[in-house]
């Protein structure tokens, strides 16, 4: 019976030896995507700010942990769009395609995000950065 035992102990030691590995290599693997050589997260980040204004909420919360150029120079030009909609859709005539208008933007500026471009939403861009340089 004690040969089982030993048998027995012998492995669980190796299993438990096994699972410290696999958590190592985990963390290890945590650590390179979380880093801030990361070009990846900021990319990431941007793409994610352009998902409605909940989105927008995630990737500032993201983008607080790891700040990123890329991350927060969408941030800015996302809430600038999602601002410009709502005043443009309290215009009469204007708000009815204030719609359009927001989505041909959001699309305009996640194609730039996802090609890692920072370029201005036309016409208020620049402002928009101006505006917003605290986030």
């Amino acid at each position: 019976m004690s040969d089982e035992n030993k048998d027995f102990g012998d492995k669980a030691e190796d299993a438990f030896d096994s699972a410290k590995e696999s958590a190592k290599e985990f963390s290890d693997d945590a650590k390179k995507a979380f880093e801030n050589s990361n070009v990846d997260n900021g990319k990431s980040v941007a793409i994610i700010s352009h998902i409605t204004f909940i989105g927008w909420i995630v990737a500032l919360i993201m983008n607080n942990g790891n700040k990123t150029e890329l991350g927060s120079y969408y941030i800015r030009q996302t809430l600038g769009i999602w601002i410009l909609t709502l005043v443009l859709s309290w215009i009469p005539i204007v708000g009815c395609f204030a719609f359009i208008i927001c989505l041909v933007l959001v699309v305009m500026s996640l194609i730039n995000a996802a090609n890692e471009k920072q370029v201005p939403t036309p016409v208020l861009g620049e402002y928009f950065q101006d505006w917003f340089k605290s986030l």
